[in-house]
């Protein structure tokens, strides 16, 4: 088993409410990119729905560097209609479902900090907000279970 400390989260730089899937990104990154499989290990579509990507016992691509102790939680997203600035495009579904999944996350990997893409580079405006700050309050209380 892989010992995770980070969960990244990403944004797929994507128009604002075109729909993908993480079978759209998995073509991107094996045909597009000649990768083995999609980078991120969860994609979270418009709706809030949550799929599976690469399998989390297995390193991700999606962060240079910083794949071998992470897990990719992309939402589809984060650019404009137009394609011309970053933005937070996230639904209300899919702010529901990255708390949901991130929470999920750090109870298998309770010792996690949760970061943006862009903590890592400063080449990448992804995902469009502040993932570290907006949910550094998904702390461990004294039972264990996240808040």
């Amino acid at each position: 088993m892989r010992k995770i400390s980070k969960i990244i989260i990403h944004c797929s730089a994507t128009p604002e409410l075109k729909d993908f899937d993480v079978e759209d990104i998995r073509n991107w990154h094996v045909k597009g990119n000649g990768w083995s499989d999609v980078g991120y290990h969860y994609v979270i579509k418009l709706d809030g729905e949550i799929q599976k990507g690469r399998l989390e016992q297995k390193i991700g691509a999606h962060c240079y560097r910083n794949n071998r102790d992470s897990i990719g939680v992309c939402y589809v997203g984060g650019m404009d209609r137009t394609m011309d600035n970053w933005e937070d495009t996230r639904t209300c579904e899919q702010k529901e479902s990255l708390i949901k999944i991130i929470k999920e996350l750090l109870v298998r990997y309770p010792n996690s900090i949760v970061y943006g893409h862009k903590d890592f580079t400063n080449k990448k405006v992804c995902p469009s907000f502040d993932a570290k700050k907006e949910y550094e309050y998904l702390k461990t209380d004294n039972e264990g279970s996240r808040t």
